[in-house]
């Protein structure tokens, strides 16, 4: 199935750690897991790296495991809540590669301030805007 045109997925992570050392794996995606110092690191660099593990696949048009839930993890033993993993759902959001245009309505004052800043990083007021969407909807900071 191809996710990037049907729907935004989900994919579960299993976190993992203690301290300044946590980790994210993803079962369904062979390979793909993420880290960092803190619960919130592990699960931002793990949305990167599922991003970058399905755009290489689809790169070499290869179909997309199909996410699995967390009760049939539960039920394969991928993961163990008593020994304190925890399941965290990971967004997957991909370009389809076909920019279409859309009517938005902005406050005159959060558009000067958004072009103002798309400009400082060299940006087009789409591409800032695209930028924007995309971090709040996987869930960086």
């Amino acid at each position: 199935m191809d996710l990037r045109i049907e729907r935004m997925a989900h994919y579960v992570g299993i976190l993992d750690g203690a301290d300044d050392t946590w980790g994210v794996r993803i079962p369904d995606l062979a390979g793909c897991h993420g880290g960092g110092k803190n619960p919130e690191e592990a699960i931002a660099d793990a949305t990167s790296a599922v991003r970058e593990w399905i755009e290489a696949r689809l790169a070499k048009r290869l179909p997309l495991p199909v996410p699995n839930t967390i009760a049939e993890l539960l039920r394969q033993g991928e993961f163990d809540s008593s020994a304190g993993e925890s399941a965290v759902m990971i967004p997957v959001l991909i370009d389809s590669g076909r920019p279409v245009r859309a009517n938005l309505s902005l406050d005159a004052g959060l558009l000067a301030a958004i072009d103002e800043e798309a400009s400082r990083r060299g940006l087009t007021r789409s591409a800032f805007i695209a930028s924007a969407a995309r971090e709040k909807i996987e869930g960086h900071r």
